[in-house]
């Protein structure tokens, strides 16, 4: 498991859709398995949940997106990674999580 945190500023639907279309376009396996959004009258939150094939690992991998924003304050990125793993008790070969990373990091 991989993960990246980050603060942003900027409009919150316009990072999730640049997000979105990003990792879609970035890899010819990628996907969007499923998306939440919920908001109340001060806060906001989106989660995207996305999975594409590992040629390194020989499997596929899931990368979970939650951005969050309270009010007009920083936006919160919280993105984590899975399934990378080759072994059955502990994890090697994390090399497709980290490269999934990757991709959003260029896209942020």
């Amino acid at each position: 498991m991989a993960k990246l945190e980050r603060t942003l500023s900027g409009d919150f639907h316009e990072i999730i859709r640049k997000i979105e279309k990003g990792i879609l376009n970035g890899s010819v396996s990628a996907s969007l398995e499923d998306s939440s959004d919920f908001c109340s009258e001060t806060a906001r939150c989106s989660v995207r949940v996305f999975e594409r094939f590992s040629y390194s690992g020989g499997n596929r991998v899931s990368l979970n997106v939650t951005l969050f924003q309270d009010g007009n304050g920083p936006i919160k990125l919280s993105a984590i990674t899975a399934g990378g793993s080759q072994a059955t008790f502990f994890k090697i070969n994390t090399l497709g999580e980290e490269a999934f990373l990757d991709k959003l990091r260029e896209i942020l």
